[in-house]
C-alpha cells in the first residue's frame, strides 16, 4: 500500500480483530485419513502405540542358539552341537529356547560334526520385543504436525490411517493476485490445511460475492479490500455475511478485514504479498492455530544487534535474520520480497509500543524450522 491511498475512516487494534475473528471458533472434529494423506497435518489424540517388534528378532543374520550352552566354545576348543542350529535372517523371530545369535563364521558344519567356534551373551545378535517403539509410545503428540518419522512409526506398528484435525480453507482470489494467492495457498498445505482454491471471475462486487462460499472452516479472500475503484471486496463480504472490522491497525497491511458469512469466520487480505503475509500471519494463522489445536507457535528468544523504532499506534512486522548470538533487523513497515524469502524469523512489535533498543531481548517466531 503506498503513501497516498486512502484507508478507512479508523483503523482496528489488531489485537481486537484478533479477538473479534477467534470468538466462537473452536477445534474441527478429528478425520482418519490414510498415511500417505496425514503428513502435515495436525495430529489429533491418538491411542498409545504397541511395542514393535511384538516379539524378539534377530538384528543379523546368522545361527539362533542358546547361550548357555556355549561355555567355552573356541577356534581352539570346538563345541559339537547335537544337531545344526537354525538360521535366521535380520528380523526373522527368535526360535523358541534361543537367545542369541552367532555370525555364519561362529558355526562349523565342514566335518562330520557341526560345531561352534566361539561364545555368546544372551542378548547378542538380537533385537528385543519394543526394542524400535516401546509399547505406550505416543505416535505424534497431539497438536504436532505430522512429520514423515511419525509415519514411520505408524507403518512399523501396522496402522493405515492416523487421526489428525484438517481444516476446509477456502481462498478466493480476486483478479490481479495470482502471486499473493500462490504465497497463501501454499503457507495454509504447510500447516495443515485442506485447502479449496476459487478464482473470482472479476473484480466487481456482485462477482466476488458469487464466489464467495461459506461451506469451510475458514474463508479467506485474496484482493480487493482497499478503497479503490476496484477493490470491491469488502462490499461483497457486507452482501454475503457482515464485516466486524476494515482497517487494521497493522503495518504493512492496514486495508484487511475481519468478518462473517454465516457462521464461518472470514480474513480479507490485501493483494500485494508483503501486506497478505504480514495478515496471514497475525490473524490467519492464529484462526488456523485454532482449528487444529496446533501447540503454540515457536519463538527464539535473542538481543537485538540494533533498535527497532516503530509507530506508537500501529502493530508493526519486523523481519529479522539471525547472525551469531543475535538478531539483524532486515525490514520494517515495508517488506521488500526477496528480504521476506530470506529472513529467518518476524517479530511483531505491539502497537502501544515505540519499538525496541538495541541489546534488548526479543522473542521472535520462526520461519525456518
Amino acid at each position: 500500500m503506498n503513501s497516498i491511498q486512502r484507508l478507512p475512516a479508523s483503523l482496528t487494534p489488531l489485537d481486537v480483530a484478533l479477538a473479534v475473528l477467534l470468538r466462537d471458533l473452536v477445534a474441527v472434529a478429528p478425520v482418519e485419513l490414510p498415511l500417505s494423506q496425514a503428513l502435515g497435518c495436525i495430529a489429533a489424540e491418538m491411542p498409545p502405540a504397541s511395542a514393535y517388534p511384538p516379539h524378539d528378532v534377530a538384528a543379523v543374520d546368522g545361527w539362533a542358539l542358546r547361550s548357555r550352552d556355549l561355555l567355552g566354545a573356541s577356534s581352539y576348543t570346538p563345541l559339537p552341537l547335537a544337531a545344526a542350529p537354525p538360521w535366521v535372517e535380520a528380523g526373522d523371530q527368535i526360535p523358541e529356547n534361543c537367545d542369541c545369535v552367532v555370525d555364519a563364521d561362529s558355526v562349523d558344519q565342514t566335518g562330520p560334526l557341526v560345531q561352534v567356534l566361539a561364545e555368546a551373551i544372551p542378548g547378542q545378535g538380537i533385537r528385543r520385543a519394543g526394542g524400535h517403539i516401546g509399547a505406550g509410545t505416543l505416535l505424534a503428540e497431539a497438536g504436532r504436525q505430522v512429520l514423515p518419522a511419525d509415519l514411520l512409526i505408524a507403518r512399523a506398528t501396522g496402522l493405515e490411517k492416523i487421526a489428525v484435525r484438517r481444516p476446509r480453507l477456502r481462498i478466493v482470489n480476486i483478479p490481479g493476485g495470482a502471486i499473493t494467492a500462490n504465497l497463501i495457498t501454499e503457507s495454509a498445505r504447510g500447516r495443515g490445511a485442506e485447502v479449496i482454491f476459487t478464482e473470482a471471475p472479476s473484480r466487481d462486487a456482485a462477482s466476488i460475492a458469487e464466489a464467495v462460499d461459506a461451506d469451510c472452516d475458514l474463508l479467506i479472500t485474496v484482493g480487493g479490500s482497499g478503497v479503490g475503484r476496484t477493490d470491491a471486496t469488502i462490499a461483497a463480504l457486507a452482501r454475503r455475511g457482515e464485516v466486524n472490522a476494515h482497517g487494521i491497525a497493522l503495518q504493512p497491511g492496514r486495508t484487511a478485514a475481519v468478518g462473517k458469512v454465516g457462521k464461518t469466520p472470514v480474513i480479507a487480505l490485501p493483494g500485494a504479498p508483503d501486506q497478505a503475509w504480514a495478515v496471514w500471519w497475525t490473524l490467519a494463522v492464529p484462526a488456523l492455530d485454532r482449528l487444529t489445536r496446533r501447540l503454540p507457535q515457536r519463538t527464539v528468544t535473542l538481543p537485538l544487534a540494533r533498535k527497532i523504532a516503530s509507530s506508537v499506534g500501529l502493530a508493526e512486522i519486523v523481519l529479522l535474520e539471525r547472525k551469531g548470538s543475535g538478531w539483524t533487523p532486515l525490514a520494517t513497515g515495508d517488506l521488500p520480497l526477496e528480504t521476506m524469502a530470506r529472513a529467518d524469523a518476524w517479530l511483531l512489535v505491539p502497537g502501544g509500543s515505540e519499538g525496541y533498543a538495541a541489546g534488548a531481548q526479543v522473542d521472535a517466531y520462526m520461519l525456518r524450522q
